[in-house]
């Protein structure tokens, strides 16, 4: 998966996270923080960010 695909990935994963915190129901806020840190924090995910910000990587070849 390139460094981009990760990053729309998790960036989705938490959209969702948060869409579900905006339900007007109940939620377990601290669990829900939780999911978000774990997706955000991913080490694959911090990588791939990292390379994104300073230019193509090895997942990103320039064009």
């Amino acid at each position: 998966m390139s460094d981009q695909e990760l990053a729309v990935q998790a960036i989705s994963e938490a959209q969702r996270i948060l869409e579900e915190y905006l339900e007007p129901k109940h939620h377990d806020n601290e669990r829900l923080l939780d999911r978000l840190v774990e997706v955000l924090e991913r080490p694959s995910v911090l990588v791939a960010v990292d390379r994104l910000r300073r230019g193509a990587g090895p997942s990103d070849p320039p064009a």
